[in-house]
């Protein structure tokens, strides 16, 4: 795991990130349900960005969630942190569903997370990105198979997200749109009802479909499944997400 010492001096500059988005349409759809409900997410091209990580391929368990999100690379995830504390043989699988992996999986191969994290747990750097490695199906990069979501940071808290993920005993992930609330300075909450184990890492969309949380943050997502949180992505994330795509040294 590389670790990013020096992300708190960039996120001097690092004010404002908003890259371009490839891949279409925004997550959710029209199956998504009224706000605050919980549902099977449809299988639309957007849904397809999201996954689920597996420890070493798909014989074994999914613990967390994760999606695409937009590199020149074309092959960065962003997650939370804690999803990949002590996993070395993690995999990826978008578009995960009914126990099948249509666009293949790919192995994490280098994973980036700030030093508040690894050094102390601190709840408020609970995200990470990831490079991963060519696919299981045909060698290529993720996003060429299914797209990729934009991210965005520093967008206050409390405007209209769309959650999607994977809970641990399902395998079909689940959506839920609703309007997102400050939780302090530095975190934000959603009460979505049934987010247990597993989805850890969703993605919480905007409206215009740019990635501005994912669950972690405040006890590692939360202690109750109706309710989930997350870091509001300010300038060390920006900074952190620069890294991992090679705009930084």
């Amino acid at each position: 795991m590389r670790h990013v010492s020096q992300l708190r001096a960039l996120s001097a500059v690092a004010v404002l990130l908003v890259i371009p988005s490839y891949g279409g349409t925004a997550y959710g759809g029209p199956s998504a349900g009224p706000a605050g409900t919980t549902r099977p997410a449809p299988a639309t091209a957007a849904n397809a960005r999201v996954g689920a990580l597996f420890d070493g391929g798909l014989d074994g368990d999914h613990f967390c969630t994760a999606s695409v999100v937009h590199s020149e690379g074309r092959d960065v995830i962003v997650t939370a942190a804690h999803c990949l504390d002590d996993q070395d043989d993690a995999v990826f699988a978008p578009g995960y569903r009914d126990g099948q992996a249509p666009y293949g999986t790919w192995p994490v191969k280098q994973k980036y997370v700030d030093d508040a994290w690894s050094d102390d747990q601190n709840e408020d750097d609970d995200v990470a990105f990831a490079v991963l490695g060519p696919g299981s199906l045909n060698g290529g990069r993720v996003e060429d198979a299914v797209g990729a979501a934009p991210l965005a940071t520093d967008v206050p808290a409390g405007g209209t997200v769309t959650v999607t993920g994977y809970p641990g005993d399902s395998d079909t992930p689940q959506s839920c749109t609703t309007r997102a609330t400050p939780f302090g300075d530095t975190q934000q909450r959603v009460a979505c009802p049934d987010y247990p184990g597993g989805t850890s890492g969703s993605p919480w969309a905007a409206p215009d479909g740019s990635v501005v949380g994912v669950i972690g943050g405040y006890q590692q997502g939360g202690d109750d499944p109706d309710v989930s949180y997350s870091v509001v992505f300010g300038t060390t994330t920006a900074a952190l997400y620069r890294l991992a795509v090679g705009d930084v040294c």
